[in-house]
């Protein structure tokens, strides 16, 4: 098939690298000349694993093209992704005017039916407003598909080629002919496509999203009880994930959610139902258990050391809001740094991919190591707020040697309780038992 995907950001870039190597045409669409001037020249601007090499080899084999024009991009593709950003608001509701504007320039520009699919995460209504846009500036035959993504940042590209399921809303037979066919090749495993009207479609996501990012929270709490009585919250994680109505995942506890979608998409639900004076009940608990368990480890560094933070030096491992990613918006480590340096703080930070990114947003607000173990010289106090793998198992006695003190506050509880009973450092985790072996 000949595919366009306009937007070359994070769902639309992947989006269009992994169609191509289906085997399809794709060219995507972007405004950004600069940025479309160095995909032209086989540079991504995104860190994901395993996409720059599907990345080169489409792009090697002529199936993968960039343009800055929509009209060029468009002019044979059949099928038309609108993988646009939806930012929110100040009001938290999604800002579609990216999305409505592009529709009004493909009503103008279409002479031959096409199918254009929302792949961007929008609210119930969108496909609707995309038809009636499209239909005053055209009256060409033209179907608007729902079909949201559920990529995982650092996994997207695996979602993407096995995908457990593929939602697609549309009331045209026409349209679903051409995305069954589309989407075959990722479904050889039996995994499903489901078929459904464009509002249900549109609000799965959200309803997905939201649902992750309450069992995330619904965890947080439980961390937080936890501690107050001196229960072990892994021990409690394993005696609820083994009951299969619950399942094992997103249940670790921690300093909070971020990135570019449960925020965003949490927000934009709530805003969804104000609209229509409904409240979500649940919705409003999560927001506001998010954002306290995001300075939960602030708090715990300042029970230790005192309100006044000046003098003080902290590493800070991770910057990322997970690990595989260079992705910082709305990470916990933003609201860490910001809390620590406005109680005179210095921080040092690392992080495998994210660090350019905080850069480019902070500046010399913080410094920035080359590696883990250089971050620690003479710190005060390491705090760790990404779960890299990097640092899963680290040299503790090089560590101890290079810290003023050796002090974990541990935001993803990353060491074992029964490792860290061994070494001696002071260690703070989230929802367990402090280790407290510095004057062994």
């Amino acid at each position: 098939m000949k595919i366009a995907v306009i937007g070359t950001g994070y769902v639309g870039l992947v989006t269009g690298t992994c169609l191509a190597e289906t085997g399809n045409t794709v060219t995507c669409v972007d405004i950004d000349e600069q940025k479309v001037h160095k995909l032209k020249n086989g540079k991504i601007p995104i860190y994901e694993p395993n996409l720059n090499n599907l990345f080169q080899r489409n792009i090697a084999q002529k199936r993968l093209f960039f343009t800055t024009q929509l009209e060029e991009g468009i002019k044979d593709a059949k099928l038309i992704f609108l993988a646009l950003p939806t930012p929110p608001g100040d009001d938290g509701s999604a800002d579609l005017s990216y999305i409505l504007s592009v529709a009004k320039d493909l009503g103008k520009i279409i002479n031959n039916y096409k199918v254009i699919i929302d792949k961007s995460t929008v609210p119930v209504g969108t496909a609707e407003k995309v038809t009636k846009v499209i239909k005053e500036n055209s009256n060409v035959e033209f179907d608007v598909v729902s079909n949201p993504e559920f990529l995982r940042e650092g996994f997207a590209v695996e979602d993407f080629m096995k995908p457990e399921r593929v939602v697609v809303g549309t009331s045209s037979e026409k349209a679903k002919i051409l995305m069954e066919e589309l989407y075959q090749p990722f479904l050889r495993q039996g995994n499903p496509i489901l078929f459904m009207d464009e509002k249900s479609a549109e609000l799965t996501k959200y309803a997905s999203n939201s649902f992750l990012a309450t069992k995330i929270t619904f965890m947080n709490e439980i961390a937080n009880y936890c501690e107050m009585i001196g229960a072990d919250v892994d021990m409690v994680r394993k005696g609820m994930g083994t009951d299969s109505r619950i399942g094992k995942r997103f249940l670790f506890s921690g300093i909070g959610y971020g990135g570019s979608c449960f925020p965003k998409d949490v927000k934009a639900l709530k805003k969804a139902g104000q609209i229509e004076n409904y409240q979500f009940k649940i919705i409003d608990a999560v927001m506001k258990v998010n954002d306290i368990q995001k300075m939960s480890l602030v708090k715990k560094v300042k029970s230790y050391f005192g309100e006044d933070l000046k003098g003080k030096r902290f590493a800070l491992w991770g910057l990322a809001f997970k690990p595989e990613t260079d992705d910082i918006r709305e990470a916990p480590s933003l609201s860490i740094i910001k809390e620590l340096t406005d109680f005179g703080a210095e921080i040092v930070s690392y992080d495998p991919e994210a660090m350019d990114n905080v850069r480019d947003m902070l500046g010399d607000k913080i410094q920035y190591s080359d590696n883990g173990l250089d971050a620690l010289i003479d710190v005060d106090a390491l705090l760790i707020a990404t779960e890299w793998s990097a640092f899963r198992n680290p040299d503790f006695n090089l560590m101890h040697s290079l810290m003023k003190s050796p002090i974990i506050f541990d935001g993803r509880n990353l060491y074992s309780l029964e490792s860290m009973e061994n070494k001696n450092f002071y260690y703070q985790s989230v929802g367990r038992k402090v280790i407290n072996n510095l004057n062994k």
